[in-house]
C-alpha cells in the first residue's frame, strides 16, 4: 500500500501516517533517500527473530560494512545527540540518529508520537526506552551518505531542535 502526503511534511509525519496501516508483527523505518542499503534489512531482522529483540537499530559507526565518509561536524553532532539520548534513556547506542529502526508493531502503536521532522529520532528512541523491560539491540549496517549537492537537507538548526527534543522527552516526559 502506498501512502502519500500532498507535500513533504517530514519523516516523523510520514511514519505517523504509516503506523496505523502496518499489519505485521515488526515494522522497520527506511528513509526514501537510499543512503541506507535495503539489503541490510535482513541483518536488522536477525536479532528480532533469534533473540526476541523488541527494537533493533542499525548503526553506521560500529560496523565493518562499507560507509561513505563525510562531514566531521555531522559526526560530532550525532555523537553528542546520541550520548545525551543514552543518558536520559539509560541506553548505550552508538547511532541514535540512524534511519534504520526496527521495532515491534505493538510498541510503535503504543507510543504517542508528536514530532514530525528531525525531532522524531530522539522522541521515538526515548519513548521506546521508557517501555519497561524492552530489549534493544544494535547491528552494523552500511551507509552511502549524500553531500548537500546530492540532496542532503539537514542543517545545524535541526541539531539544535533535536537537542531540545532530548530534553523535552528525556527530562520533561
Amino acid at each position: 500500500r502506498v501512502l502519500t502526503h500532498p507535500r513533504n511534511t517530514g519523516k516523523g509525519s510520514a511514519i505517523h501516517s504509516a503506523i496505523p496501516h502496518v499489519n505485521g508483527e515488526m515494522l522497520v523505518i527506511q528513509d526514501a533517500d537510499l543512503e541506507y542499503d535495503p539489503r541490510d534489512l535482513n541483518t536488522l531482522l536477525q536479532p528480532a527473530l533469534e533473540r526476541d529483540a523488541d527494537v533493533v537499530y542499525g548503526t553506521r559507526f560500529s560496523s565493518e560494512r562499507p560507509h561513505r565518509v563525510l562531514y566531521y561536524w555531522h559526526h560530532v553532532g550525532n555523537r553528542l545527540l546520541t550520548t545525551l539520548t543514552n543518558m536520559f534513556g539509560n541506553l548505550n547506542l552508538t547511532d541514535m540518529e540512524t534511519c534504520y529502526k526496527l521495532m515491534r508493531t505493538d510498541h510503535a502503536r503504543a507510543l504517542r508520537l508528536k514530532e514530525k521532522r528531525f525531532g522524531f529520532e530522539p522522541e521515538i528512541t526515548l519513548k521506546l526506552a521508557a517501555i519497561p523491560n524492552i530489549r534493544f539491540y544494535e547491528v552494523g549496517i552500511s551507509y552511502h551518505g549524500r553531500t548537500y549537492a546530492e540532496g542532503k537537507k539537514i542543517r545545524w538548526t535541526d541539531g539544535v531542535y533535536a537537542l531540545w527534543c532530548i530534553f523535552k522527552y528525556g527530562i520533561f516526559r
